[in-house]
């Protein structure tokens, strides 16, 4: 059954659950996307997905102080619920819900530090693990509460939070489900990845910020013609994104199928290319797996 109504919204994560205890209990299908808001064509995308292949899809928007490390960086994320809302009732969802770290944790009384924070697993270790620590401790808590309040039947997260992807599937995997959907990142016609943390740039800035997704691209077309060495394949990457005035943290890559934190050696039958660098004081990631047809 696919089914139409007039969207919810819920600020108490505890009215959610039992929206979605009422319809799983009808038989319906909850297709899940987890966000922290300022939604996008990315996120709305995840929706249309939820919404194509289950009867309800559900929206949770938090902005999740504990993956945070630097508190002005979680300052000036931006919040606007209601302009989200309206998004996602244009694009069909059923429900969408946010809350207070004391609503989603009780037991912390809204302290962070009373949190009792996941083991987030070995798709933590390297780089974005390496170079925010306890971001990924963050993120599995988080999305560990949010299964347990939603119970979906599929969950939703975009790929351009690689690593990401690979932590919630790992947890996925320790609390016996929910299946999870990793859907491909999409990206503006100019090629940067569509992400919330643009809306910060300047013009010049999103200029520079190209240099990523050139450098990603200029590492496929390698691998296309038969490059399979990741140092190669790592300073074809590096080369080109240096080539601006981002501020590179990292350009690396990976066997998607087996994370490790440390670069694989030996020729790669699959790749996965992965960069980070900061654009002024905006903090950018992109990805693109390299043994995929060119887009």
């Amino acid at each position: 059954m696919l089914v139409t109504q007039v969207m919810k919204e819920f600020a108490d994560p505890n009215r959610a659950a039992y929206w979605c205890y009422k319809w799983r209990e009808r038989g319906a299908r909850i297709g899940f996307v987890p966000t922290m808001g300022a939604l996008h064509d990315g996120h709305l995308a995840l929706v249309r997905r939820a919404r194509a292949e289950n009867d309800y899809a559900v929206v949770s928007i938090f902005v999740n102080p504990l993956q945070f490390g630097d508190a002005r960086d979680y300052d000036l994320y931006p919040r606007d619920f209601e302009a989200d809302a309206v998004l996602l009732s244009m694009e069909g969802a059923a429900l969408a819900f946010t809350g207070t770290l004391a609503q989603f944790f009780p037991d912390s009384g809204g302290n962070l530090a009373k949190v009792a924070l996941r083991d987030p697993g070995s798709a933590a270790e390297g780089l974005e693990g390496e170079l925010r620590p306890g971001h990924f401790e963050g993120v599995a808590t988080i999305v560990a509460r949010l299964f347990e309040l939603v119970r979906p039947t599929r969950a939703y997260f975009g790929e351009k939070d690689f690593q990401q992807t690979r932590v919630v599937l790992e947890l996925a995997k320790e609390l016996g489900g929910p299946p999870i959907t990793v859907c491909p990142t999409l990206r503006d016609a100019d090629g940067l990845a569509l992400s919330s943390r643009n809306a910060r740039l300047s013009v010049e800035q999103r200029r520079e910020a190209l240099a990523l997704s050139r450098a990603l691209y200029a590492a496929r077309a390698a691998w296309q013609r038969g490059e399979r060495d990741p140092a190669a394949l790592c300073a074809v990457l590096a080369r080109v994104a240096g080539d601006s005035a981002l501020r590179l943290e990292y350009a690396e890559v990976r066997d998607p199928e087996v994370w490790t934190a440390e670069r694989p050696r030996g020729p790669l039958a699959r790749a996965q290319a992965l960069l980070a660098a900061f654009c002024g004081d905006v903090r950018l990631i992109d990805t693109l797996r390299l043994d995929a047809p060119s887009e």
